[in-house]
């Protein structure tokens, strides 16, 4: 994989695709870390090939901190709305980080490299952990809590994890599974208590010393492995490297973001999202600022609102469906305390919620788009004029267009396929590759470009209208859901006897799965409505609860093309209303 080189850094900042702004270069410190990066952004200096983001990043903020000269707030505050709370500064992020990374290499034997599946709430623990892979070169693999039993096995087997880290919720599944994991030498549990076959997090790494030294990272060595749904077969092993990840921010994500080391920024993403990389670790910490965290066991609209008048939060990072949860309430009732700059993405904003939020706060919520493999391609900035219903215009360093089947570029209004320009030079941002899978790799380019299976239309001033999916991925109150998995899962049960599975509206998610199953002969005369339960009830069981499918309609046949695939498309228009 090339990356930018001088010339090209040069000719990607001066960039400007017909008819669109191109802000220039963003406020800076002059103390700060993201400011040693400017002969690079302004491609005076090539990327380096060295590069890690603990040593690199986090340890210069502490010296920054230990020299007086960062605010005297956090670097990470975390609640959990039962009066438990966790600060730290920059130094205490390390301090703690480096215990971990002994713990990891000198008990449990991990090395560079080496891959680690970590499955854990919105707990300080997975930052922990988080940070001291970067130190270690460990290779981190987030899962969301929801996990089934299957979901874990698939998770390791797949990525040949050397190590789990996991809770109490979780450890029985990954009991469960673990004798069929030949790779897994060692299972860490965050718990108060003990579990036999487990080693205690907290117990291990508060015994390490704090005597730890970064190890040297290439910019292109691998950092994270995302698993991400597709429309068929399993989820996909996403890999991202230290500068698709790290790196990034230095040279561009001021600009969807726009923090100070005086903000604190708050994300409700679940840990096991690219999103919570993005703006619960690497992004606001380049500029150090302080990453606020509640642990938030279930997203309700007191809480937040309460949160956000309890704290000095001046971003607020969510999915679309928070924003359309929060206009329902009253919010005339509360002050926020120090609410400055909204931020929206995992699927498109409904423009009446935006007005609805404006209306009743006086902020503006500002959309942003892309996807693990790329991570944030378009935004409306700070200051940039909002297009209700439109995510913005192309990010930094990112030629977006609008594509045809032959990635010919469709001119301003037409309506095509989101694409990024990948050749001759592969942008800093994007993913390394589909890990042991090099068909599905090639296959996500089209020409020149990155394909996002997204369909939009541009117009004539760089603004990106989301338009759908061009696939049959669901995105439900930000999760990506692939119908294979659900369908997978309904198959199982025996009064199914063929089932599709497909998007449908929802005035609260944007869209929720919806599955047409047609019934097995000795079903076809029960109860409807409990068989229906049961279904849903069987798919939480089978796979991770979030993508079971909250609508069900029994058909007698499923419309399917000459050679026998059923047609999902029809199904899908059917739903929406295109039909």
């Amino acid at each position: 994989m090339k990356l930018f080189k001088l010339q090209t850094l040069k000719s990607l900042w001066t960039l400007k695709p017909p008819n669109r702004t191109f802000h220039g270069p963003p406020r800076l410190l002059a103390s700060d870390v993201y400011s040693q990066y400017e002969s690079v952004r302004r491609g005076e200096q090539e990327i380096p090939k060295y590069f890690n983001f603990a040593s690199d990043v986090l340890d210069k903020w502490s010296e920054i901190e230990k020299a007086g000269k960062r605010p005297s707030n956090p670097a990470f505050w975390w609640i959990n709305g039962k009066g438990e709370e966790v600060k730290w500064s920059f130094e205490e992020l390390g301090f703690l980080s480096r215990k971990v990374a002994n713990a990891l290499t000198k008990v449990c034997g991990l090395q560079k490299g080496d891959r680690i599946v970590v499955i854990l709430p919105r707990i300080p623990e997975w930052w922990l952990v988080n940070v001291a892979c970067m130190r270690a070169g460990i290779v981190l693999i987030p899962g969301i809590s929801q996990l089934s039993a299957k979901d874990i096995l698939y998770r390791l087997q797949a990525s040949k994890a050397a190590c789990i880290i996991t809770d109490d919720t979780l450890a029985p599944a990954v009991d469960s599974v673990a004798s069929e994991c030949q790779f897994l030498k060692s299972k860490l549990i965050v718990s108060k208590g003990s579990r036999e076959g487990w080693l205690n997090f907290t117990d291990l790494y508060k015994n390490q010393s704090a005597d730890h030294s970064c190890v040297k990272t290439r910019i292109r060595d691998s950092m994270t492995i995302f698993f991400t749904s597709g429309t068929t077969g399993s989820p996909k092993m996403t890999e991202h490297s230290q500068g698709s990840l790290g790196f990034r921010p230095l040279l561009s994500e001021r600009y969807w973001l726009d923090l100070t080391p005086s903000d604190m920024i708050w994300n409700t993403s679940d840990t096991g999202w690219i999103m919570a990389s993005l703006a619960s670790v690497f992004d606001p910490w380049v500029f150090g600022s302080c990453i606020f965290i509640h642990r938030l066991p279930q997203i309700e609209s007191a809480t937040i609102l309460n949160t956000l008048c309890r704290f000095p939060i001046d971003t607020l990072v969510g999915a679309p469906t928070l924003f359309r949860m929060l206009v329902q309430n009253d919010l005339s009732n509360y002050k926020f305390m120090n609410l400055k700059h909204c931020i929206s993405g995992g699927e498109p904003l409904n423009p009446e919620v935006m007005a609805q939020w404006k209306s009743k706060t006086g902020l503006d919520i500002h959309d942003i788009y892309g996807q693990t493999e790329t991570g944030v391609i378009c935004s409306v900035f700070k200051g940039m004029k909002i297009k209700p219903g439109s995510m913005g215009k192309a990010a930094p360093f990112y030629d977006v267009q609008i594509i045809d089947k032959n990635a010919n570029i469709l001119p301003p209004g037409q309506q095509g396929e989101i694409a990024v320009r990948s050749k001759p030079i592969r942008p800093l941002g994007f993913f390394s590759e589909y890990v042991d899978n090099p068909k599905k790799t090639a296959e996500s380019e089209r020409g020149d470009f990155y394909v996002t299976g997204d369909k939009a239309t541009m117009d004539e001033d760089g603004y990106f209208q989301f338009i759908g999916r061009d696939d049959d991925i669901i995105i439900s109150s930000g999760y990506r859901i692939g119908p294979f998995e659900v369908e997978s899962a309904l198959i199982e049960h025996p009064a199914v006897a063929e089932t599709a599975v497909v998007s449908s509206p929802d005035a609260l998610r944007g869209e929720v799965v919806k599955a047409f199953v047609v019934l097995s002969p000795t079903f076809s005369a029960c109860d409807l409505e409990s068989l229906t339960c049961d279904l849903q009830e069987h798919v939480k069981k089978t796979t991770a609860p979030y993508k079971y499918p909250r609508k069900v309609e029994f058909v007698q046949e499923l419309p399917k093309t000459v050679t026998g695939k059923i047609k999902r498309n029809e199904l899908r228009n059917k739903e929406w209303g295109r039909m």
